[in-house]
């Protein structure tokens, strides 16, 4: 093909040809045979050809066939008949050395599936200004020589690309860098802030670490920037007020702190704004007044007050996510035309649903807010998702629209099989219910009141992107039918289970990735990442389907056993956090995937149903039963040093595994010390294994204990009956010869005792991160224990040494010996004192009054050990300080509170999260238990949905030693039996009641003045 100026050239000359004689013609012709000479002279020089010629055997590129005509003819670079989505084309510049000579300026090779390193040789291009290898299998670094050549463009999205140069910052000539979804790690290169003429920023979809580096405010040229799905640290920087230019800024699911700086007001052409998962505290809605947004996202943002009035005025606004966020108010009267989609679920909006809502044709999602006024005739109304969105005011309301989606009649139901995305087939004898429904942007489905689905949010650059999938490139999936298909969402996908009986349940969650393919193309680049809530507790984070199994098109499951239904409903959540490729194999590739759904009950179907009063009559009346035969036994000598064989204590029905005294010899090596693990009041700790390869951790019953056989009932009959991924999970027990055992599953890591301060050998290294893990795990599960189970339970005796960690370094509470049921219709329990010097609250140690607020008070002590990686108990900074809370109290009134932080964590941790942390130990710890939040309450500060108020507690006038003012409203109350232990003996001394406080044997005391006074008060409750 000629190049166009020769062109015109010929057509000028044809036209001389008509009017001239034959004689001339023949002259012309010899002009023509110039002209058509000079095009095949427009040649590639040598070394470029031979340097394309390089990159092609490299990136084994079968569609170029280089010549020194390539250029002028086209042919052997340009390939114009390739299929939709894959693009091979290269620019030239002929205008070098009289048009005689052809430079490559640009290259474009995308979705061609070209494999190998990123060659070098692309800085011998001396002209080269583009490289654009968009969706393909290259490996390897970009390479540093690509500074000798004056690129405005380098594009590889969709790649293996691994790293970025410092010389990056050397090719001054930049405007485009363009690297999602890749395979990029570390901390991002701050050689990139030199780039002064970068227009275009994407670097999504990859492992960056560390923080967004303070060059890059220098960028102030910057119009896109997207940093989606890393996990960065700290808070979204202030520089970003240098970026003036900006339109478009993404920073999805970095676990970045909030709150959104203020300076991001200054940025008056942003037209597109995508924030997610933000860490840290809550905040206002940021000020984005003066602006025109065409979509904003602000999701999981920590958002509070109300929706702005202002963001109704915008007149181009398409899309509008400020979902799960704790926003309250109502719902602006006017809203601008062109908006299309807009996602509220999960605030606390309130007020009427304007009508321009209700009557709307576009996809609104007001799921999960307390709205009031007539309420709808439809959860579903067109495409408004209007599920538990109403507050519950009585026949007023569906039960769709009310929280908890209640059964409308009996609950019925006790098992449930759904085939996500699919049509209805049997498996293993059990019928899977069809799915097929097309819809997802803001919809609400209902198999009548059996199970619903929800499903809420559109995809990023393709809001066409299917809501459920058909094996797109036919993968042959092995195992079920089931597997070939799958519901998929955006942003967020519930399940429910409608109509349930009371009682626990197991749920099998199965998954197969159907999306990517399994071969060596840019389609098998694609990285799935989100997370699952069962009940509103997360049982899986940063769940990545294929890596679990294997590959993808490989089904697995995921079994989550002892799922309690406390009302009617089982809510199954699974929510895209911003993380994980988002344009493999096409834009909208990402989001929450499951094939299908299984809940089986856990319990007698016939006998489903039991209220909480039940269950506890029946706890309460199964321990005194056993505690009957077990107190007789030991008044005959059967259970002291005399062996027996009852056969009475084999029938006794515990509802809880039963173990052989010869399987937990053989399992633990006949109790070797070498097994042994630690050591509480109720006896020695084992680990062991059973046959079937199961590691379990055995507590043995210590001849010594004097509590051992209450402990022993109480353990057994509380733990039977509570079931919380934050609670130690039991096994059974084992009742024979003279030996009561107690069977749980054995955790890696031991206690957080141990971990935060054990010897040097068994200290484990915790990061500020899983601190923070470790204490919200542990809130949660008393959560559980005080709020939400059937069941309401004041453990009584919460410490880091009752606190174990999983392989994960997942917290779960342990040790529920000296649990007590709190009933509903009692304000406190006046009880006789059990429980840890340290950690036990002031109205309890000193006069018996036990409510869950104890409980609380000791989650503080173990928050605070939390932080500073110190023992309440062990730990005297200076000869004036009783314990470790003292020195808190004193600092927190000087303004120096983190001084409390570990010293091990360096600089490595958030100062305004510390701080959080350690204002929140001290409300829990507040002298008077009125003042100390619920754990659910706890809970949410935690999870930064709500604030904390950093409580003042001053010096008393009357008793100045801050050591001692916790001490002093109780104490002017209490009795004034008191009993001192000893510093030699670290006995328990006997009280002149029929309990004496229970001391934990690890704890040192250094002084004789420490007491523990003991009240008895009215008739106690039993342990149970």
């Amino acid at each position: 093909m000629l190049p166009r100026h020769n062109q015109n050239s010929a057509k000028e000359i044809m036209v001389l040809l008509g009017s001239v004689s034959r004689g001339v013609a023949c002259v012309v012709l010899v002009v023509i045979c110039s002209v058509a000479f000079e095009c095949h002279a427009q040649v590639l020089p040598p070394d470029e050809v031979d340097t394309l010629k390089t990159i092609a055997m490299k990136l084994q590129n079968k569609y170029w066939n280089v010549s020194e005509t390539s250029c002028s003819g086209g042919i052997g670079l340009n390939v114009p008949t390739l299929p939709l989505g894959m693009t091979s084309n290269v620019t030239c510049n002929c205008s070098f050395t009289n048009n005689t000579v052809c430079h490559v300026t640009n290259i474009q090779l995308k979705g061609l599936n070209l494999k190998g390193i990123f060659p070098n040789e692309f800085s011998k291009l001396t002209y080269l200004t583009e490289i654009d290898l968009t969706n393909n299998y290259i490996n390897g670094s970009l390479p540093t020589t690509l500074s000798q050549i004056p690129l405005t463009i380098m594009s590889a999205l969709g790649n293996r690309i691994s790293g970025i140069p410092k010389e990056i910052g050397n090719i001054r000539t930049l405007e485009e860098l363009v690297l999602e979804d890749n395979l990029l790690e570390g901390t991002l290169e701050p050689n990139i802030g030199k780039l002064s003429r970068l227009r275009k920023l994407q670097l999504s979809a990859n492992n960056f670490t560390g923080t967004i580096p303070e060059s890059f405010g220098n960028l102030k040229n910057l119009e896109t920037f997207r940093i989606d799905g890393s996990t960065l640290a700290g808070k979204i920087p202030d520089f970003i007020e240098n970026w003036t230019r900006i339109t478009r800024l993404d920073m999805q699911g970095t676990s970045m702190e909030g709150p959104i700086p203020s300076s991001i007001s200054l940025l008056k052409t942003l037209t597109e704004l995508r924030i997610s998962d933000l860490k840290g505290s809550s905040s206002n809605f940021p000020n984005l007044q003066g602006m025109n947004m065409k979509t904003l996202i602000l999701r999981n943002c920590l958002l509070t007050g109300s929706i702005p009035d202002y963001i109704g005025e915008w007149t181009s606004l398409t899309t509008l996510d400020l979902s799960f966020n704790g926003l309250t108010g109502q719902i602006p009267d006017t809203m601008g035309a062109a908006l299309d989609y807009m996602f509220l679920t999960n605030n606390s909006l309130t007020g009427v649903v304007p009508s321009w809502v209700t009557s709307s044709k576009q996809s609104f999602d007001l799921s999960y807010n307390s709205f009031t006024g007539s309420s709808p005739s439809s959860c579903q109304q067109s495409q408004v998702n209007l599920v538990s969105s109403y507050s519950s005011n009585g026949s007023n309301s569906l039960w769709c629209l009310e929280k908890d989606l209640p059964c409308s009649g009996k609950a019925q139901h006790s098992s449930l099989f759904i085939n996500c995305g699919g049509t209805k087939m049997t498996f293993q004898g059990n019928q899977y219910e069809e799915d097929t429904s097309p819809y997802g942007p803001s919809f609400f489905f209902a198999s009548s009141e059996k199970w619903a689905y929800s499903s809420s949010g559109v995809y990023m650059g393709n809001a066409s992107a299917d809501y459920r999938l058909d094996n797109p490139f036919s993968l042959t999936v092995n195992d079920s039918k089931f597997y070939q298909t799958a519901r998929i969402s955006p942003s967020s996908l519930r399940y429910y289970g409608l109509c349930l009986m009371k009682g626990s349940y197991k749920v099998r969650l199965h998954f197969a990735e159907i999306q990517f393919t399994n071969d060596e193309t840019s389609n098998s680049l694609g990285r799935r990442i989100f997370d699952v809530s069962i009940q509103g507790n997360q049982v899986l984070k940063d769940f990545n389907i294929a890596e679990q199994a294997g590959g993808v098109g490989k089904g697995i499951y995921r079994d989550f056993d002892n799922i309690y239904v406390n009302g009617t409903t089982l809510e199954i959540h699974l929510y895209w956090s911003g993380k994980g490729t988002t344009a493999i194999p096409y834009r909208g590739a990402y989001g929450p995937l499951i094939s299908a759904i299984a809940m089986t009950p856990n319990f007698d179907v016939g006998g489903a149903g039991l209220s909480a009063g039940a269950i506890t009559g029946v706890v309460v009346a199964s321990i005194v039963l056993l505690a009957s035969i077990l107190l007789a036994l030991r008044l005959s000598g059967f259970l002291g040093n005399r062996e027996v064989k009852d056969p009475e204590l084999y029938g006794l029905d515990l509802q809880i595994g039963y173990f052989t005294l010869r399987q937990i010899k053989v399992a633990t090596g006949n109790f070797d010390s070498v097994n042994k693990i630690g050591e509480g009041g109720f006896g020695p700790v084992y680990k062991g294994t059973l046959s079937n390869g199961t590691t379990i951790a055995v507590k043995q019953l210590s001849s010594k204990s004097k509590q051992g056989n209450r402990e022993f009932l109480n353990e057994i009959g509380m733990v039977s009956a509570l079931q919380h991924p934050n609670l130690v999970k039991l096994y059974g027990c084992c009742i024979e010869e003279n030996q009561l055992l107690v069977i749980y599953e054995y955790l890696d890591n031991n206690s957080l005792a141990r971990a935060l301060f054990g010897r040097d050998e068994q200290l484990i290294e915790l990061d500020w991160a899983t601190r923070k893990k470790i204490c919200l795990g542990i809130a949660r599960g008393l959560a559980y224990l005080h709020e939400e189970s059937r069941l309401k339970i004041v453990h009584r005796d919460i410490k880091a040494t009752n606190v174990l960690l999983d392989k994960e370094l997942n917290a779960k509470i342990s040790d529920f010996g000296l649990a007590k049921l709190d009933e509903e219709e009692n304000t406190h329990i006046n009880t006789r004192i059990a429980g840890t010097l340290g950690y036990m609250a002031p109205e309890y140690a000193m006069r018996g009054y036990l409510t869950d607020k104890a409980d609380v008070y000791s989650f503080g002590v173990v928050a605070l050990e939390i932080v500073s990686g110190k023992s309440n108990t062990n730990y005297m900074p200076e000869e004036e300080f009783v314990h470790l809370l003292d020195w808190a109290y004193v600092l927190q009134e000087q303004g120096n509170v983190l001084e409390l932080v570990d010293p091990r964590l360096g600089s490595d941790y958030s100062e305004e999260e510390a701080m959080r942390m350690l204002n929140l130990a001290l409300l829990c710890t507040n002298p008077s238990p009125t003042l100390r939040p619920p754990m659910s309450s706890v809970v949410s500060m935690l999870e930064g949905k709500s604030a904390i108020q950093a409580p003042t507690i001053r010096r008393s006038t009357t008793n100045p030693d801050p050591r001692f003012r916790a001490f002093d409203r109780p104490a002017n109350h209490s009795q004034t039996n008191v009993t001192t232990f000893s510093q030699d003996t670290h006995q328990v001394p006997r009280s002149v009641f029929t309990e004496g406080a229970r001391i934990d044997p690890s704890a040192s005391f250094t002084r004789t003045d420490k007491t523990c006074d003991h009240s008895s008060g009215s008739k106690p409750l039993p342990n149970v």
